[in-house]
């Protein structure tokens, strides 16, 4: 496997692998990375649909990315899905895949039309006093500490951030400012989270930092992440013969592990309650989902809440990847993620309501609505919620919108319900939601019992991938000395890129099919602004919310550098390019 940029390897289509006639595959999961691989295994490896099997344990497939309407409860979205430009590997994917809902063009094409028609922006990304416009104004608002303070971590090496959190790097000179309410609620990160992957994330999306302020940076789906992404995989993959086996719960993987050698041997299995193992040759590959953002999630409803179920249970991804771990240094280390799900959970709660006094803009038009969350900035909850272009279900009927709110802090008691989130029902949940709204406070409780079905939804592990980690903590996609087996999605290492999004699933997804296959095609590289001047030069004036270096609080001596680093410029292209982007 190698990695490729730019469109000769792009548009290529690779040669049938050697000897693929004799593989089968069996994937553990039917979450994006899992079908991603199934999806690569049979357009660039060319193997027969029905050699590749896929175990699910639950009787739908989607993992996180869900999206449905539950009877007698009502519609239910985990979460949401932003997507960048840039995710080439999700993207390369995608072109293939066939709309379901027009013909002869593919979710790629009908994705970039939607966006380019229809581009995201947020007319109010945080709120104050119930409802007031907290007046961020795309600003980031950091001091010349605090824009320094970023720039260390940025240029610290990865190996220095090792078990390290973002507080050993960031004080309040970053924390409260704007800059760190918007990455906080946008990626989900708390203060406690790996300095690693915060460094991470600022490199991989170092082209989007002015877009930040207002969600112009992003793209989202026509419809919600199961129906507009999994749903055309899932058909995609029918009309080739794939294999789909649910209610089969994957409790372990043995290996035979020599020195320079490691086999898969046996998937040991749970299915529909009975225990039962699939033996494995060379030619037999394995690829595994381990660990599970959305492991133990629980659902409340409208007058239940949400149990805060933290117990690892067998047949689930942690039990599962322990179990592989314990064979070999190299597969991990499950329990630096998921040792404590106080500091990794938060919740959500989808609301459908007949309501349209939400927004500054029309929710009915089929267009963009709210443009990205919309962060309640003194909540205690630290509440965010979001209504993205309507219907969000294709079966939602035209008078009503679906919408989906969540908070980071489930311990804290509300500003209005004076309870932890993680003890509300879905109409408490929505009571706040108004509160913080500012509908009037008599009218509260009545809008959220007749005027809206809120369904909350616990999730211990949603942020586990965030906690601090070091090198090896995660297995590498393609262990060294593999033979017929990878790792999958969030919870496999893969160099450059980030966790928690869509691309990340699909990248480790291609690498392990490209590696086991030996597939002769270039797996497109991470996105390079990290290495592009412009962008770095951008950036570095954006956070500063447009000011130049020439405007730094700086000593004397700092100052007459610069003034005489300035003079040594004078007359050249870097000059040009400097003023160009604002730098001076």
């Amino acid at each position: 496997m190698y990695y490729s940029s730019g469109n000769y390897e792009a548009f290529a289509r690779p040669k049938k692998p050697e000897g693929v006639e004799r593989k089968s595959a069996y994937i553990v999961g039917s979450g994006l990375g899992a079908l991603a691989a199934a999806c690569f295994l049979v357009r660039d490896g060319q193997m027969k649909g029905e050699r590749v099997h896929i175990l699910e344990k639950d009787p739908i497939p989607g993992g996180a990315c869900d999206g449905y309407l539950y009877e007698n409860l009502g519609y239910v979205m985990r979460g949401g899905r932003e997507m960048d430009n840039h995710f080439e590997c999700m993207w390369d994917l995608f072109r293939s895949i066939p709309s379901i809902e027009t013909e002869g063009v593919s979710v790629l094409d009908e994705y970039y039309w939607l966006n380019k028609e229809d581009p995201n922006y947020s007319l109010m990304r945080a709120t104050v006093n119930r409802g007031e416009d907290a007046h961020t104004d795309k600003k980031f608002a950091l001091s010349d500490k605090g824009a320094m303070e970023i720039m260390k971590l940025f240029f610290t090496p990865d190996e220095e951030l090792y078990d390290k959190k973002i507080t050993d790097y960031f004080d309040d000179e970053v924390l409260n400012s704007n800059f760190w309410l918007y990455w906080r609620t946008m990626f989900a990160f708390e203060n406690w989270h790996s300095a690693l992957e915060m460094k991470l994330y600022i490199k991989r999306f170092i082209h989007h930092v002015g877009g930040l302020p207002d969600f112009t940076a992003l793209r989202f789906t026509k419809y919600n992440q199961y129906e507009s992404m999994i749903l055309p995989m899932l058909k995609y993959l029918e009309s080739f013969g794939v294999q789909f086996h649910y209610g089969v719960k994957v409790e372990n993987i043995e290996f035979d592990i020599q020195e320079d050698k490691k086999l898969a041997k046996r998937i040991v299995i749970l299915r529909d309650g009975t225990e039962d193992h699939i033996d494995l040759l060379e030619d037999d590959l394995v690829f595994i989902t381990n660990g599970g953002c959305v492991e133990n999630s629980t659902l409340g409803s409208q007058n239940e809440v949400a149990p805060f179920n933290t117990e690892i249970k067998p047949g689930g991804g942690w039990d599962m990847w322990r179990k592989i771990a314990a064979q070999d240094p190299s597969f991990g280390n499950p329990d630096k993620f998921c040792y404590d799900p106080e500091r990794s959970n938060w919740m959500s709660a989808t609301v459908t309501t007949l309501d349209d006094r939400i927004c500054q803009r029309d929710p009915f038009t089929g267009k963009v609505v709210t443009g990205g969350i919309v962060t309640v900035k003194d909540s205690n909850w630290l509440l965010s919620w979001t209504f993205n272009r309507q219907p969000q279900f294709r079966s939602q009927p035209k008078d009503q919108l679906v919408g989906w709110i969540y908070g980071l802090f489930s311990d804290k008691p509300g500003n209005y319900v004076k309870k932890a989130m993680r003890d509300c029902t879905g109409k408490e949940i929505c009571m706040e939601w108004l509160y913080h709204l500012g509908v009037p406070e008599n009218q509260i409780e009545d809008m959220a019992e007749n005027s809206a079905n809120t369904i909350p939804c616990m999730m211990p592990y949603i942020t586990a991938f965030f906690m601090p980690r070091a090198a090896g903590d995660r297995p590498l996609v393609v262990p060294e000395g593999s033979c017929n087996f990878a790792f999958l999605g969030q919870f496999a290492e893969t160099k450059r890129d980030t966790i928690f999004t869509t691309e990340y699933s699909i990248r480790t997804a291609m690498e392990a099919v490209y590696t086991l296959l030996d597939i002769d095609r270039g797996v497109p590289e991470v996105w390079g602004s990290v290495y592009d001047i412009r962008d770095l030069l951008n950036a570095t004036v954006q956070l500063r919310d447009g000011k130049s270096i020439t405007d730094m609080d700086l000593g004397l001596k700092e100052r007459i550098a610069l003034k005489e680093a300035i003079k040594k410029i004078e007359g050249t292209d870097i000059e040009k390019l400097l003023k160009e982007y604002k730098i001076i």
